[in-house]
């Protein structure tokens, strides 16, 4: 494949405002916030300098925005790092990646699958609330019925973050907003609290008319002809 000097030239294009970021999303199927090993695909390396780490309102904070429009899901889907994926491509994108169980032993895998229950079980949860219904957290009280994490060891030193992150790229949770804490006068402040669920629960079935191994193929034509140049190994690591 080779790729059009329009789509090159939208690739680009400085991103300016949650909508840019979303178009682009849309048009090209996936958009990393972050470098990811593939040059000018990400947030970071085409954005307007003014809106990346700035006193302005920018890529951070439109991540919210462009979650709650629902057409472009949001996590740690590349690399262990944060992106969007366009609901076009989440089917064939879960398909891959659930195929891929990434937790390294099988207790590690039953804890991934004991924190994946818990939210299915409540809608959604912060990794605040999931510490607490996990009994990770300091000050806890006592167990409730609800919740599932009997057989997990009260140890406050396990990290719910690469769990989380491994169920991201697994494909099988999503970010569904992020929550700020508000000032005297209304305003948001801080670093916003993520807010995870699963894609089902977001966006309803995720049903694909295919193998894993066809969706990887499906992915890989995408990919390709969206990066002719790129090397192999670069493709191969960012797909997962």
């Amino acid at each position: 494949y080779a790729m059009e000097a329009s789509d090159q030239k939208r690739m680009k294009r400085l991103l300016n405002s949650s909508t840019d970021v979303e178009e682009r999303c849309l048009e090209l199927g996936f958009l990393p916030f972050f470098r990811c090993g593939i040059p000018g695909f990400s947030i970071e390396e085409t954005i307007a300098p003014e809106y990346w780490f700035t006193d302005e309102e920018g890529a951070w904070e439109w991540k919210g925005p462009i979650i709650r429009d629902g057409r472009c899901a949001y996590g740690k889907f590349f690399n262990r790092k944060a992106g969007f994926v366009s609901r076009e491509w989440l089917p064939d994108w879960a398909n891959y990646r659930r195929s891929r169980l990434l937790a390294p032993n099988e207790d590690l895998a039953a804890l991934d699958d004991v924190v994946l229950q818990t939210i299915q079980v409540e809608g959604s949860a912060t990794i605040q609330e999931l510490r607490r219904m996990l009994g990770f957290a300091k000050g806890r009280g006592k167990r409730t019925t609800r919740d599932l994490a009997s057989e997990v060891p009260e140890d406050e030193k396990i990290s719910l973050d690469p769990i989380l992150t491994r169920l991201q790229m697994e494909m099988r949770l999503v970010i569904a907003d992020f929550e700020y804490n508000i000032d005297r006068h209304g305003n948001p402040y801080g670093w916003g609290v993520a807010r995870y669920t699963t894609p089902e629960a977001l966006y309803g079935p995720l049903n694909v008319d295919r193998t894993p191994a066809e969706s990887f193929e499906c992915l890989h034509d995408h990919f390709r002809h969206l990066f002719p140049d790129t090397e192999e190994s670069r493709l191969l690591k960012f797909i997962g």
